[in-house]
């Protein structure tokens, strides 16, 4: 009688491993439909991260920018990781995490349209 109550235990303890573990794979298939990869080649040109985040310009308070660059990607390392290269001032070489870069878009009042 023990042993049957012990088994029923065993038995119980399995089937709700296993509706855990579906639960688990159904939640992981609805984050990886909405999460996008970044992948980065050499010499694309990307925006990177200002941190600490909540460092901010006295002046310009809540205005103050996120995203510094462009930087151009120099060379592509395992685990997203990346060597930056900054073009404009003083060519900072930095090695930076994929999360903390987005692809770089141009401002509109820096864009220059040709007229002919």
């Amino acid at each position: 009688m023990m042993m049957n109550e012990l088994t029923e235990l065993d038995e119980g303890r399995l089937r709700a491993l296993e509706v855990l573990r579906r639960q688990k794979e159904r939640v992981a298939r609805a984050y990886n439909k909405k999460v996008k990869g970044k992948n980065f080649v050499i010499n694309d040109l990307v925006w990177k991260v200002i941190l600490p985040m909540d460092k901010k310009n006295k002046a310009l308070g809540k205005w103050s920018p996120h995203w510094e660059g462009p930087f151009r990607i120099l060379k592509a390392f395992s685990n997203n990781a990346y060597e930056v290269e900054e073009l404009p001032e003083d060519r900072r070489i930095l090695k930076v995490n994929g999360k903390y870069l987005k692809r770089y878009k141009p401002f509109m009042h820096k864009v220059k349209i040709a007229t002919t």
